[in-house]
């Protein structure tokens, strides 16, 4: 039987920049404030937990610290030129050309930033944790 806990916390947040495209056009580049809420769901350890709270937090925080104040670069999509550099990546769309440099960026592997794509990538399940960058499974 499956369990699940939530974090809901004020703390969760980021600030992120992107922009959208959809068909032919594409907003400007514009940004949001996230809070998180994050589900872990999974069976109760045998001390009855389903996953460590201060362990979460933790994995959230590092997270919201890695996204805090990025571009987030969606390197899935059709309609987006993208050409990484040494140090920048340059992104282009008709005639819109933009360059910023790999520090400000979290490239994504989505099609278009969206806040179900954060969301998404941030659930968990007992004794594993996932990223917007892939899955991490943690010992013990």
């Amino acid at each position: 039987m499956a369990h699940r806990i939530t974090l809901e916390r004020n703390t969760l947040r980021f600030s992120a920049a992107h922009f959208t495209t959809f068909g032919d056009e594409c907003e400007p580049l514009h940004g949001h404030n996230y809070d998180l809420f994050v589900e872990i769901e999974g069976a109760l350890t045998k001390d009855s937990w389903v996953f460590d709270f201060s362990e979460a937090k933790r994995i959230v925080a590092t997270i919201c610290k890695q996204l805090d104040h990025r571009f987030l670069l969606p390197l899935g999509s059709a309609v987006l030129q993208v050409e990484e550099r040494q140090a920048e990546y340059e992104v282009t769309f008709g005639d819109r050309r933009y360059v910023m440099p790999k520090g400000d960026v979290v490239a994504l592997p989505s099609t278009t930033p969206r806040p179900s794509d954060s969301r998404s990538g941030l659930r968990a399940r007992s004794r594993t944790g996932f990223t917007p960058w892939g899955r991490r499974t943690f010992s013990g």
